[in-house]
């Protein structure tokens, strides 16, 4: 076990102690920059104060992880980095119900998701990468040949690309975070993470416990929590930084990628999307249009890979309006503490106040709110939307083109399935998609046909561990979990022996 030495408030507990520290080279120390306020976002107040780091200890954090990459064995250790990575997950389990009270505090996330991929899923995944590790094929023979007459033998081996920094969003934090660190530290890279200045607790207090309770060794992992959105660009530019992993906006990405070039790093891009969900005439069509009204709805509509536009058949128009609207009506925007709670607030005023603007937007562009459309009745506190339901508008509608970030659906007529197709596809986006029907011909004839990187149909769910996420087009480059998740985080090398 660890056996760094803290500052005496950091034995009193993760709430808030745990929360208040950056993790730097194996020690947990105060931000050079002092601290900033954490909001909860569900009733407006000041939880508590996170720690506020500065360009210097962006820059000790890079050189920590650059020393340990550089001078241990930690990316030639397979077992070791197995080991600590079991370690870790053991150790948040035994501090889930702490880490579940900063999560809703923190991102206002419904207590039931906390059950699931707001917090106990993604803990549970770094067992999936550390069995990795293990079982990973490291060198692949290649055999022998004759290159130019001289016999060869050949052989490529995969080795850790090297320093990691990963930027991360605040919608589903967890999640995000051990899809980074999870594979990279399995990979044998060590990582800078720098999460979005909303939720720092959430990241904090996982450095708080790899340091206290696990053998990660110094610099391996390090956490920088901050205001300053220029330590995401300090990392981007740093050569010492070998592949940048970022998840967020689309046009964030563009900066990370065009900054990141001058170095030449890797980049791993997880953007945006603007979801179909693909009605066919010969669906179960009640059951679809509820379970489009409660997926937009789930967690204020705050992820990406949400489906938020409805593709219906033009015929049954307002059949469709008719279901979701009676669904979403019943969907009640509550205190996310409470067990049943699905959809809780938007994660701050700033972001409430941009899905308001896109809602009076889409009126403004000639639509109809069906159901919802501002703050629910008798909240005077939290960063509440009530599940909005748009119709009356085109697919090239801004409220159709462009990322809201909340629970905010547009339903669009097709004019059959090569219609809902082109529809599907007519987005600069490519993350994820639904379809309900009951003719595997035909569902599989538009599983083909969108271009998109996840496909659900008729309610099936693709997140795991072991499946690879990521997107086509503007959504962006590279996947996320999985073994091709893992692969991001590996360099291959191709070895040539004369053959004896």
């Amino acid at each position: 076990m660890s056996t760094a030495t803290h500052p005496p408030e950091e034995t009193a507990g993760l709430v808030p102690d745990g929360t208040s520290r950056l993790l730097i080279d194996g020690q947990l120390v105060p931000g050079s920059g002092g601290t900033f306020a954490v909001t909860d976002p569900t009733t407006e107040e000041v939880v508590g104060h996170a720690a506020d780091a500065t360009a210097a200890d962006m820059d000790a954090a890079i050189a920590a992880a650059r020393t340990a990459f550089d001078t241990t064995t930690w990316s030639t250790d397979h077992t070791f980095r197995a080991h600590c990575l079991r370690q870790l997950r053991d150790a948040l389990q035994g501090h889930i119900e702490e880490l579940r009270d900063i999560t809703i505090a923190e991102v206002g996330a419904p207590r039931m998701l906390t059950s699931g991929p707001q917090l106990e899923g993604p803990i549970a995944d770094l067992g999936y990468f550390a069995d990795l590790a293990e079982s990973y094929s490291w060198r692949t023979d290649l055999g022998q040949a004759s290159p130019m007459g001289m016999p060869t033998t050949r052989y490529t081996q995969r080795e850790a690309i090297g320093v990691v920094g990963a930027i991360t969003p605040w919608n589903f934090p967890h999640q995000i975070n051990f899809a980074k660190i999870g594979p990279a530290l399995a990979a044998g890279c060590t990582v800078v993470l720098k999460p979005a200045p909303d939720t720092p607790w959430c990241a904090a207090v996982v450095g708080a416990i790899a340091a206290r309770e696990t053998d990660i060794p110094a610099g391996v992992l390090n956490v920088v929590t901050s205001t300053d959105h220029q330590l995401g660009a300090q990392l981007c530019t740093d050569p010492r930084v070998d592949l940048v992993s970022f998840t967020g906006s689309t046009d964030t990405g563009r900066r990370v990628m065009a900054t990141a070039a001058a170095s030449l790093k890797k980049v791993f891009l997880e953007l945006g999307g603007k979801s179909a969900f693909i009605v066919l005439d010969d669906a179960d069509f009640p059951s679809a249009c509820a379970m489009a009204g409660i997926g937009v709805s789930i967690h204020a509509g705050q992820g990406c890979a949400i489906t938020t536009r409805l593709l219906v058949p033009r015929e049954r128009y307002d059949e469709a309006i008719a279901a979701v609207r009676d669904t979403m009506a019943g969907i009640v925007p509550d205190d996310p503490r409470r067990g049943g709670t699905m959809c809780g607030p938007l994660i701050s005023a700033v972001q409430r106040d941009r899905v308001q603007s896109y809602i009076d937007l889409a009126v403004a562009e000639g639509g109809t709110v069906e159901v919802g459309g501002g703050r629910p009745a008798g909240r005077k506190k939290g960063f509440f939307i009530e599940p909005t339901l748009i119709s009356g508008l085109d697919n090239s509608s801004r409220a159709a083109q462009e990322e809201i970030f909340g629970p905010v659906l547009v339903v669009i007529p097709h004019d059959g399935d090569d219609d809902a197709i082109r529809l599907a596809n007519d987005s600069a986006y490519g993350l994820s998609g639904m379809v309900y029907g009951t003719d595997p011909a035909r569902i599989q004839h538009v599983v083909d046909g969108v271009r998109t990187g996840t496909m659900g149909v008729n309610g099936g769910v693709w997140y795991s561990a072991d499946v690879p996420f990521g997107g086509y087009k503007a959504s962006g480059i590279g996947r996320e979990m999985g073994v091709a998740g893992f692969e991001e985080y590996l360099e291959t090398k191709s070895v040539a022996t004369p053959a004896g």
